[in-house]
C-alpha cells in the first residue's frame, strides 16, 4: 500500500494537494445540514414559531448544500481529469517500454500487453484521480456525521459507532478473499489474451476456453463474497436505524432529548451509510488496484 501511494504522490503530487485541500472542505461540511433540519424541526415544536426565522433557516441549509455541492462538482472534474492523464501516461510508457523490448529482442506477450493498455492502465488512472480525495471525503464525512450525533446525544452516538467497527472488520476479512479471486482473474485474463494472439483465432486452443470458464468461475465467487458482505452491511444499517428510533424515542418520553435531535440523528444515520459504502468500496477498489 505504501509504495503504491509512494508512486501516485511522486507523479501527481501537486495536483493530489488541491484536491485534498476540496475533500477537507466537503467533509467538514458534511453535518452542517443536519445542524440546520435539528434547528428547523425544534423551532416547529415550540408554541408559536416565527415563520420568518424559519425560512431564513431554510435558505441557510440550502445555500450549504449547494455550496457543498459546488466544491464537489470541482473535485469531481479534476479529480476525473488527473486520472485520464495519469491513464495516457501509463499507455504511453506501456508503449513506448514494449517498443525498446522489441529493439532488444526481448519477446513481450501481446496479449498481456493489450490488456493492460485497454483496461488496466484504464483502472490505475481512474484510481489515481482519486486516491487521496475519496477516502478524505468519505472518511470525514463519517467523522463529522458521527461527531454531530455524539455531541447532540451521546447515547444516539453510541449507536452509530457501534455501526461502523464492525462493518470495518467485515470487510478487511471479506476482501482478503475477494483480493486472491482477482489476482487469480488477472492472471487467467493475460494468459488466455496470450494465447489467442499467439495464435490464429481458428485454432484457438482448448486451453483457452478452460481459462475463460476459470474466469468465470472465479468472479461468481467473487459475487458470492461481495453479495453477502453487502447483506450483513445492509442488516448492520438497518438494526442501527431501529436502535436510532428506539432509544431516541425513550429519550424523548423521559424528556432528556428533544424532536429534532432524533430526527437529526435518524438522517444522520442514513447519511452514514453513504459514506460507509464508498469508504467500502475504495477499500475495495485500492485493493485491487495493487493486484
Amino acid at each position: 500500500m505504501r509504495e503504491l501511494y509512494s508512486a501516485i504522490w511522486r507523479v501527481s503530487g501537486k495536483q493530489q494537494v488541491i484536491l485534498i485541500a476540496l475533500s477537507i472542505s466537503i467533509a467538514a461540511l458534511a453535518a452542517a445540514p443536519l445542524k440546520f433540519q435539528q434547528e428547523i424541526i425544534n423551532r416547529l415544536t415550540e408554541p408559536s414559531p416565527a415563520f420568518e426565522q424559519l425560512l431564513f433557516l431554510g435558505v441557510a441549509m440550502l445555500a450549504v448544500i449547494v455550496f457543498s455541492l459546488g466544491l464537489k462538482w470541482i473535485l469531481g472534474y479534476r479529480a476525473g481529469i488527473l486520472g485520464e492523464n495519469i491513464t495516457r501516461n501509463i499507455r504511453n510508457l506501456l508503449y513506448s517500454g514494449s517498443r525498446s523490448s522489441s529493439e532488444q529482442r526481448i519477446e513481450v506477450p501481446t496479449g498481456t500487453l493489450t490488456t493492460a493498455v485497454n483496461s488496466e492502465a484504464e483502472e490505475l488512472g481512474k484510481f489515481t484521480g482519486s486516491a487521496f480525495s475519496e477516502p478524505l471525503v468519505q472518511v470525514g464525512s463519517l467523522i463529522s456525521v458521527v461527531g454531530f450525533i455524539a455531541a447532540t446525544q451521546p447515547g444516539l452516538g453510541k449507536i452509530a459507532i457501534a455501526m461502523v467497527i464492525p462493518q470495518v472488520f467485515l470487510v478487511l476479512y471479506s476482501q482478503r478473499k475477494v483480493n486472491a479471486l482477482v489476482e487469480e482473474r488477472v492472471r487467467l485474463l493475460r494468459g488466455a489474451t496470450d494465447q489467442i494472439t499467439m495464435e490464429a483465432v481458428s485454432e484457438v486452443t482448448q486451453r483457452v476456453v478452460e481459462d475463460f470458464d476459470a474466469i468465470y468461475e472465479t468472479r461468481r465467487s467473487m459475487f458470492h463474497w461481495k453479495l453477502s458482505t453487502k447483506f450483513v452491511l445492509s442488516t448492520i444499517n438497518g438494526a442501527g436505524t431501529v436502535a436510532v428510533l428506539i432509544l431516541g424515542s425513550w429519550l424523548v418520553i423521559h424528556q432528556q432529548t428533544d424532536v429534532g435531535t432524533v430526527v437529526a440523528a435518524t438522517a444522520g444515520l442514513s447519511r452514514l451509510q453513504g459514506p460507509t459504502n464508498a469508504v467500502i468500496a475504495f477499500y475495495r477498489l485500492v485493493s485491487a488496484t495493487r493486484v
